[in-house]
């Protein structure tokens, strides 16, 4: 008796958060499937026929896709050399770990908002380039006439709101490489930059993994910040979501993008789970 209540005691235990995960997620995605394959109660692909063929499925996409590319490995990069200098500064560390972390605090959509400020018409960029006297007037940036300029804005306001999520995971996961192999080769006269891609690198690659998984998927969910910035004039995949639920009051349709952006983040995270594999005998 006594051994059937300590066999039972781990799945008791993990009993309250399995049923917590199966209401707030395994019912909802039932549901969003549910309604994506059918149309008036009845089994149909209508709603991914007419996804597809919705005029701004491609342009939605495009720039989805397009923004996770460029985005992404710019937030890598950043982060990777933050984490670095963070490592090597002394006094005041915690001082710039926490003043590069603030946008962590700052919701997607007031993100947007700051940025909207800056670059729209009458906004703070505008302002300072008509005091140097470099433009004669207020100049529009975030119009579907100025889809480089938008594009652009979308990518700075991302960059400056999530590269601190990758910061985070990547500070933490260099606190996990073990001092002792930096410096046995400070010892045998390696240079810093060989310390770095032959050794931290390749350590932090666990940590890069779950950062890139948790960007991606989240660029790939980008909208809040879209919407601020450039409304309708720059599509995604979630503002598409978005204006098929709200606007168009078809849930169905609304539902197929939905499951269209969980195939891609599952294929994103598989891809990445594959390419950045880490055997378990070369993690520190």
């Amino acid at each position: 008796m006594k051994r059937a209540q300590s066999r039972a005691l781990p799945y008791l235990l993990l009993a309250p958060s399995l049923v917590f995960l199966a209401a707030i997620f395994l019912l909802p995605l039932v549901q969003t499937i549910a309604l994506s394959f059918s149309e008036g109660g009845v089994a149909s692909l209508g709603n991914y026929r007419r996804m597809v063929s919705d005029l701004n499925f491609g342009l939605a996409l495009r720039d989805t896709f397009l923004l996770v590319l460029v985005v992404v490995p710019i937030q890598l990069a950043l982060a990777l050399g933050m984490s670095v200098m963070i490592e090597k500064i002394g006094r005041g560390r915690d001082l710039v770990l926490w003043v590069w972390t603030i946008p962590l605090g700052v919701s997607d959509l007031a993100a947007g908002l700051v940025w909207l400020a800056i670059l729209q018409d009458r906004g703070y960029l505008n302002s300072a380039l008509y005091g140097l006297g470099l433009i004669d007037g207020p100049t529009a940036w975030l119009t579907y006439e100025t889809p480089g300029t938008l594009f652009l804005g979308v990518v700075l306001a991302e960059i400056w709101r999530a590269t601190a999520i990758v910061l985070v995971i990547l500070v933490a996961g260099l606190q996990l490489i073990p001092k002792e192999y930096r410096e046995a080769a400070e010892v045998f006269g390696a240079k810093p930059w060989t310390i770095f891609s032959r050794i931290t690198l390749p350590l932090l690659k666990p940590s890069i993994q779950t950062a890139l998984i948790l960007r991606t998927v989240l660029a790939f969910e980008v909208f809040a910040v879209v919407y601020a910035i450039g409304g309708t004039n720059f599509p995604v995949l979630v503002g598409e979501a978005y204006t098929w639920q709200n606007a168009n009051q078809n849930t169905g349709v609304a539902a197929a993008y939905a499951m269209l952006i969980v195939v891609i983040s599952l294929a994103a995270t598989a891809i990445y789970l594959r390419a950045l594999r880490v055997p378990a005998d070369q993690q520190p």
